[in-house]
């Protein structure tokens, strides 16, 4: 991948600017052509709006949540797009400010009202963010949009219109969930998150919400917590973004960010401080890889797998081989600079600044672990991989833990491969080759890159002064190949005369085979899914 250090920042700070909801679909200008059964609609989430009232947000998932519709029909391509109608929206638009704490920015009470008004809001403490800005997936027949709170809104697929706000603490015991569940084929969805129990005990649910019932009712409300892990600290839970599955196992990797619950609990409620001041890392600890079974659903105290420090947003895939468990992930070294610099997070942040942290950052990489499941006390100190095509290895410690070291898979100077995907209806939790993703260069996502997990080659596409978002990868009908299928993704070029558009790449050599362009900018997209 080739490095170019020079950046047009503010050309990419175009995609962090507000932008207004659109009234009706605008129709795409296409150019090329689009498969004849590519048809449905690409739904994305992300952050629309970035100041309320006269104040700006400080960091990107802090923005308001918007969702987008490209909707493709025989060729043609229209795009829409409407604010979520969330409780944070809602109560900033009505009162002109921020209402409700976001990730990185701090709400405060009422300036209208008193002093002792304003105390006892903040004892009060602030509520939990339902500015679900992150992604979309289905459960059951239903549509919800989500951030990584206990809040999910149900949202109409065709007007996108907000329908419900759900709390999922009214069915499970969890004070969050990730943004990245995932789903079987019959449409049953497993998701983890923290769960802050009694005593101030912690630990790691992972929650099944069943697919569509026989008698129509809602599959949330049958919603339950499968399995329990534990926390390595007691009062630190890490944050938790992604998990890993196969057929028979559940993958967590607990990383050494950290929510510090007192902060969280007591600074937060008196001095107001945001989702991130209650964040710390602390190296020393290490990462740890939990394993967990299935079917039975039991944690297996007796697998504790730890490795040099690393911090993790997204799994790219995770399977079964030969007794064996291995788990691709896209790895980061360094709390300030994945919170601080990452896709230029922290929207204060000035481009020299984050210039210059790119080029003193840890090197992001994406690395191959590995783990044994048949573990003999007689084979400490030796490598217990047997896998012929990795060299990630697995030792047993004379305390009974098993010490890994990856392989890396892709590394480059301040290069990264990150918002992974993968052919996911056929190679979810099996042994696969290839992943999509973003390429970023200096933290900004200027390229898409498709690796080959086995051989490591990479290739990537790219158009200057153009920033793509994270490619889905939708199959060819009935094809036999992994690769054989296209790529969507949302292409920003600010100051272009149709700045915004959906491009299709050929998913085999990255190609470019249409795009679909309209005269309106797009702002940043996280996530989303194509509906078919």
């Amino acid at each position: 991948m080739v490095s170019r250090l020079e950046h047009p920042a503010g050309g990419y700070r175009k995609i962090f600017e507000t932008v207004e909801e659109l009234n009706e679909p605008i129709s795409a200008e296409v150019t090329g052509i689009i498969p004849s059964w590519l048809g449905g609609s690409v739904l994305r989430m992300g952050p629309g709006l970035f100041e309320i009232g006269s104040e700006p947000l400080n960091h990107v998932f802090d923005g308001q949540a918007l969702i987008h519709k490209f909707d493709l029909k025989d060729g043609h391509v229209t795009y829409y797009r409407k604010f979520l109608q969330s409780d944070a929206y809602v109560r900033a638009m009505t009162e002109n400010r921020l209402v409700i704490t976001e990730f990185g920015t701090a709400a405060y009470p009422d300036p209208c009202k008193n002093i002792f008004s304003r105390f006892f809001t903040y004892f009060k403490g602030i509520e939990v963010t339902d500015n679900c800005c992150v992604n979309m997936y289905p459960v059951g027949e239903d549509l919800y949009a989500v951030t990584e709170t206990n809040f999910i809104t149900k949202v109409d697929p065709e007007t996108l219109q907000t329908l419900k706000k759900v709390d999922l603490c009214d069915y499970i015991s969890v004070n969050g969930v990730t943004a990245h569940p995932h789903i079987e084929a019959d449409g049953t969805v497993y998701n983890i998150g923290n769960c802050f129990g009694k005593n101030m005990s912690l630990a790691y649910n992972v929650v099944k919400i069943p697919p569509i019932q026989e008698d129509r009712s809602d599959p949330i409300e049958k919603s339950q917590v499968v399995l329990q892990l534990p926390s390595n600290e007691r009062f630190k839970p890490s944050y938790v973004h992604s998990f890993g599955m196969t057929a028979n196992y559940f993958v967590f990797v607990e990383q050494p960010i950290k929510i510090n619950l007192l902060k969280f609990l007591t600074a937060w409620a008196i001095r107001g401080t945001s989702y991130m001041d209650c964040f710390e890392s602390n190296d020393t600890l290490g990462t740890w890889i939990h394993l967990a079974s299935r079917n039975p659903a039991e944690y297996l105290s007796s697998h504790r797998f730890r490795t040099s420090a690393f911090n993790v947003f997204h799994h790219i895939n995770t399977y079964e081989d030969q007794g064996f468990i291995v788990v691709d992930l896209c790895t980061w070294k360094g709390y300030e600079f994945v919170y601080k610099y990452l896709y230029l997070a922290n929207l204060k942040q000035e481009w020299e600044e984050v210039k210059k942290a790119a080029m003193t950052a840890p090197q992001p990489e994406v690395r191959r672990y590995v783990l044994p499941l048949d573990i003999h006390r007689e084979e400490q100190g030796k490598n217990l991989i047997s896998l012929p095509y990795t060299t990630a290895t697995a030792v047993l410690c004379s305390d009974g833990t098993i010490w890994l070291e990856p392989e890396v898979l892709f590394s480059g100077p301040r290069q990264a491969f990150e918002f992974p995907q993968i052919n996911y209806s056929r190679c979810n939790g099996k042994n696969y080759q290839f992943a999509y993703g973003l390429g970023l260069n200096h933290f900004i996502p200027d390229r898409i890159v498709k690796l080959n997990v086995q051989t490591k080659e990479t290739w990537v596409w790219q158009e200057e002064n153009s920033y793509p978002s994270e490619p889905l990868f939708i199959p060819t009908p009935e094809a036999t190949e992994e690769d054989d299928g296209v790529l969507l993704t949302v292409l920003v070029k600010p100051g272009a005369e149709r700045p915004g558009c959906l491009l299709v790449l050929d998913a085999k050599q990255l190609k470019e085979l249409a795009r679909a362009e309209v005269n309106t900018m797009i702002p940043l997209t996280l996530h989303g899914m194509y509906k078919p």
